[in-house]
């Protein structure tokens, strides 16, 4: 939402709602004190997740009115942020999720703003202290600590952005209203100032493994001809499982193996319950579990930290070459516009993952097969798939199987087609 926006927005009282915030103080001196304010400010983010649309330029305008921000004001925000943002993180959110869910549902402004939130809780915790995938996700949004001290964030934040002290407030209700209304998810890494040190690293994919996957696809992609980028792809396969298999037999003789670890993929429309059953045939291929929280658009991954690694490489790789087969076939000039229906690209894409999940199979078990030790390594894979299975039910006990319809016979045929022509190998997944 734009700034312009923002200052045409109506202050008009939704019907039967609560009384709102500004109505704390009727009659009576604005709030002053700091933890006042941080209460007006985390009431009107309750009534703004509830629905009421006006309620946060209504108690932004009640606390700011046409005066600056002042240090009580800032001070108010930052406790407000810091209470709910702590209770988030308590709650299962990792910064990335938080970040994606603030990109679907809110503006640049409270996205920035959320940033230096997640930024300023993570700040007293010593670096060996938190997660590595903490500390990943903080790089990739670059939440860092890069305001003045001797001044309160949210002004210099304001200028920043060169908004008004009612646009700020509005923006720090609004992200605070995303906030409350983010459900409990599964705790599935520690939280800051509780990561303790392993005994030794995470197996994370051989950097080299990789380079070699990105070469083979780099030469699939740019040739013309499709039956060698089929042999190029299916060697770029060959070669990440043969890795992990690799792997999971040297693990096996390890006195301290990698135990299982868990992510999250979050997915953007439209067809995310397609897309989400692409992710789900990538992660059984790789050894990991999945479930998908349909409501909010995610989902999350359980398996040893390489085989994660390898389900988001090549997770990005497939979906991209879904949707761009996808927008190919539909718009194919003697076709019908039923290729551009949605029921179409649904079955396009829902046909497009079952035939994918059938190739990736069919991949790891001639991997196998050819595997030196083959007698040795299916018990093994048994083994790992069972200590997989105990940390996916330790975190998710009560799971229920939904299936995803196909309205359209022509999608499901030509998204068949599709994925015999995909790329199975990897690359790094796409930042946005």
């Amino acid at each position: 939402m734009g700034k312009q926006n923002r200052r045409k927005r109506s202050g008009r009282r939704p019907e039967g709602g609560p009384s709102s915030s500004s109505e704390f103080w009727s009659g009576q001196q604005r709030p002053a004190d700091a933890e006042q304010i941080a209460n007006t400010l985390m009431a009107a983010a309750m009534e703004s997740a509830q629905g009421a649309s006006a309620a946060a330029e209504r108690c932004a305008t009640a606390l700011a009115g046409r005066d600056p921000l002042t240090p009580q004001l800032a001070h108010g925000a930052h406790l407000a942020g810091q209470h709910i943002i702590s209770r988030i993180f308590q709650n299962g959110w990792l910064p990335e999720d938080v970040h994606q869910a603030a990109r679907r549902h809110l503006d640049e402004y409270a996205i920035a703003l959320l940033t230096d939130v997640i930024a300023t809780y993570v700040q007293p915790f010593a670096a060996a202290s938190v997660d590595e995938t903490w500390r990943a996700q903080l790089n990739e949004l670059d939440a860092v600590v890069w305001w003045s001290p001797s001044a309160p964030h949210l002004g210099q934040w304001a200028a920043k952005q060169l908004l008004t002290p009612v646009e700020a407030l509005t923006t720090v209700v609004q992200a605070l209203a995303l906030l409350i209304r983010l459900p409990r998810l599964e705790l599935i890494r520690p939280l800051p100032g509780t990561a303790q040190p392993t005994p030794s690293a995470h197996h994370h994919v051989d950097e080299k493994i990789l380079s070699r996957v990105r070469g083979l696809l780099a030469k699939a992609e740019s040739t013309s001809f499709p039956e060698e980028a089929e042999t190029l792809s299916a060697k770029a396969q060959e070669l990440m499982t043969k890795y992990a298999v690799d792997r999971v037999l040297v693990d096996a003789d390890t006195s301290v193996p990698d135990l299982p670890g868990a992510c999250r993929i979050w997915l953007d429309t439209p067809y995310v319950d397609a897309k989400a059953l692409l992710v789900d045939v990538v992660t059984k291929a790789n050894r990991c579990r999945a479930i998908f929280a349909s409501a909010w658009g995610f989902m999350t991954i359980v398996g040893d930290e390489g085989d994660l690694e390898v389900v988001e490489l090549l997770t990005t790789s497939l979906l991209v070459q879904a949707t761009r087969a996808m927008i190919a076939s539909g718009n194919q000039a003697q076709r019908s516009a039923d290729s551009r229906s949605r029921s179409y690209r649904k079955s396009f894409l829902v046909a497009y993952a079952t035939r994918i999940g059938e190739r990736l199979a069919a991949a790891n078990e001639s991997t196998i097969a050819k595997s030196i030790d083959s007698a040795r390594l299916l018990p093994v894979l048994a083994s790992h798939q069972v200590k997989v299975d105990e940390a996916f039910d330790s975190l998710f006990p009560e799971v229920r199987n939904r299936g995803v319809s196909i309205p359209n016979a022509n999608g499901w045929d030509d998204g068949r087609a599709a994925a015999d022509n995909a790329e199975l190998g990897a690359r790094r997944p796409l930042r946005k």
